[in-house]
């Protein structure tokens, strides 16, 4: 029998990997409700940096083997470009590694340059481990189709040497365009839904969608401001912010939320959670910090939307809890759509804030008469290749659905980005929704 100390490096960090997975579902669910809130922020952050970076270390040794040890045996192994090249490529996987652990030491008013560092090699080592495992299958397809006999050729080692510098320089040119692409203001998005029994004294009114801005190592109180100012530009009626505005605790990162208490929609500004303010295990201080901006939280319930024309005109909107709640076993907190949506009446539209788009399907599920639901949580995917998973995974992808006869979802690709500092294959957007009475 294999012992562990037998075991490839690989199969030594899978083992890490399933052991820290183990600890995490069960800090998760039974160790959640014996432990206080700022203990558990800290156990389940460092618990999600091990497991990545267990995870990751499994990659790391192929891009290492890839883009060094393979090249150990060449004539330029002894020259000093080759020495600088292997302290660059240890650095940025060094770097790539130490991006979940800045969510528990380096979040500030704004980001550090660490911070974006790390995180912009994260970015590029998820680019850089695509590349290879695609071209390395190409590769052994070609050895399949031609056989075996060519596999010591010239030519043959040529192609595996030109495998890994394809790859680096597909993900340099990539990265670029990511750093570019998020580096812009967020695109804002017009869009007209038809509202079901929505008052024709109402029609045209104007709600703007923001999601997943991720306040933290590498959004901060800069990009904040820049999109008040964007959001106030376009005079919305109602602003609302469907959840993941946060991946700090509210005290550390107060200063960079400021700017939210600039907005001044003239029905009110309203907030639902996501996943991440459950990570932060601060939901009732980020409560009053937001309330304090005059930004109402919907913890599972609603308020009634009245028209500036008449008093008797008037719809529903309503806000879940995000999911993460459930899982987290979070203390009051937990998706109750019979609670959100208590004293709703169904002669009146109702338009439902809830993060995830597994909880809208959920919702609609149960009430098959919610006439418009705004959602975020996807990012679009954020970057290439992730955009394939965060399409499989979610029942909403992106943009605007229809749902049987009187009922649409729209899906935020995030007003801004989660850690990675890059926009491939998505956008950041600010979504102007113009509601029609239909």
């Amino acid at each position: 029998m294999i012992s562990f100390k037998q075991l490839p490096l690989e199969a030594k960090a899978a083992v890490a990997a399933g052991m820290v997975f183990f600890s995490m579902m069960l800090s998760r669910t039974y160790l959640a409700e014996k432990l206080d809130l700022r203990m558990r922020h800290w156990v389940l952050r460092l618990q999600m940096a091990l497991f990545t970076n267990t995870l990751m270390l499994m990659g790391s040794l192929h891009v290492w083997r890839s883009t060094v040890t393979m090249f150990t045996r060449s004539s330029a192994a002894s020259s000093l470009c080759f020495m600088l090249w292997k302290i660059a490529v240890f650095m940025f996987l060094a770097l790539a590694h130490s991006s979940f652990f800045t969510l528990l030491f380096l979040v500030a008013e704004e980001p550090y340059f660490f911070s974006l560092a790390a995180y912009t090699c994260l970015g590029a080592y998820i680019i850089l481990i695509f590349f290879l495992f695609t071209l390395g299958s190409v590769e052994q397809a070609y050895k399949f189709l031609v056989g075996r006999g060519a596999k010591a050729g010239t030519g043959n080692k040529n192609r595996t040497a030109m495998k890994p510098v394809l790859a680096v320089m597909l993900t340099l040119v990539l990265t670029v365009v990511g750093l570019l692409n998020a580096s812009q203001p967020p695109t804002v998005n017009s869009v007209e839904i038809p509202v079901h029994k929505l008052p024709s004294t109402m029609t045209n009114l104007k709600v703007v969608l923001l999601s997943d801005i991720h306040l933290g190592p590498t959004v901060g109180k800069t990009k904040l401001a820049m999109i008040v100012r964007m959001v106030k530009a376009l005079k919305p009626d109602i602003t609302v912010i469907v959840g993941d505005l946060t991946d700090a605790e509210a005290e550390i990162i107060r200063p960079a939320v400021e700017p939210l208490g600039e907005l001044d929609s003239p029905l009110g500004t309203y907030f639902v959670t996501g996943n991440h303010e459950y990570y932060t295990s601060d939901v009732s201080n980020w409560f009053e910090l937001l309330k304090s901006f005059n930004i109402q939280p919907l913890h599972n319930e609603n308020v009634k939307i009245v028209s500036p024309k008449s008093t008797d005109d008037w719809f529903c909107l309503a806000g879940v809890d995000d999911i993460e709640a459930d899982v987290l076993r979070y203390s009051g907190h937990g998706m109750d759509l019979k609670k959100a949506l208590r004293g709703c009446s169904s002669e009146h539209a109702i338009v439902l804030l809830a993060h995830q788009p597994i909880a809208a399907k959920w919702a609609l599920q149960e009430r098959p008469d919610i006439n418009l639901i705004l959602s975020g949580h996807t990012h679009g995917g954020q970057i290439f290749p992730l955009n394939a998973g965060a399409y499989l995974l979610n029942p909403f992808f992106v943009g605007l659905y229809r749902v049987g006869q009187n009922t649409f979802v729209y899906v935020s690709p995030g007003t801004m980005y989660f850690g990675i500092p890059m926009r491939l294959g998505s956008r950041a957007e600010i979504t102007e929704i113009i509601l029609r009475s239909a």
